[in-house]
């Protein structure tokens, strides 16, 4: 019994802890909406970053796209690419989202490093598709995204004025360059 409890106890507490970290890592911050009515087939392809707040996984990285398509599993298939400029160098990272709820609402976990999970929020979306305001869990992940290598200038004010209100420091923005 006693060589059970060893096992057990330890093995439940990391359980309890990976949990919390699960369900804690795919908030959205906090006066962030969703998109609504989202249409999950219309958001897969190409996607240019135009905007970033800088983050590790991202450092040093210019000409950077995000590729979305869907898998058998009804899952969706992360491709993230960049080019280190420091390193000269490309860099790809393949990742797994879900929707967090339903595939109507843009409330998605995405994971580079299962089991580990992160909140990727489409805040805001132009009709057709072609330009996003994306925000992580909280205040220290956003991004502007189009499906060229620039954005209209009423676009990136509109996503600019949206996040300001919900908190983000636009200042702190990355913004892209896409030359290679």
């Amino acid at each position: 019994m006693k060589n059970l409890k060893k096992i057990a106890l330890p093995l439940a507490a990391g359980l309890v802890t990976l949990a919390l970290l699960n369900s804690c890592s795919v908030g959205i911050p906090k006066g962030a909406t969703a998109v609504q009515n989202f249409n999950a087939d219309k958001y897969l392809g190409k996607w240019y970053e135009i905007a970033r707040f800088d983050f590790r996984f991202e450092k040093n990285m210019n000409n950077t796209t995000a590729q979305y398509s869907k898998k058998d599993n009804g899952h969706i298939k992360v491709v993230n690419r960049g080019f280190n400029y420091v390193k000269n160098k490309w860099n790809e990272s393949e990742g797994e989202a879900r929707f967090v709820e339903n595939e109507n609402i843009a409330r998605l976990k995405v994971s580079f490093f299962k089991p580990i999970w992160a909140g990727y929020n489409v805040i805001d979306i132009d009709e057709d598709y072609k330009y996003a305001l994306v925000a992580g869990n909280n205040l220290d992940y956003l991004w502007i995204l189009s499906r060229e290598k620039t954005i209209p200038e009423a676009y990136k004010q509109r996503f600019l004025e949206k996040a300001k209100k919900i908190g983000f420091k636009t200042e702190n923005l990355i913004w892209v360059e896409h030359d290679k």
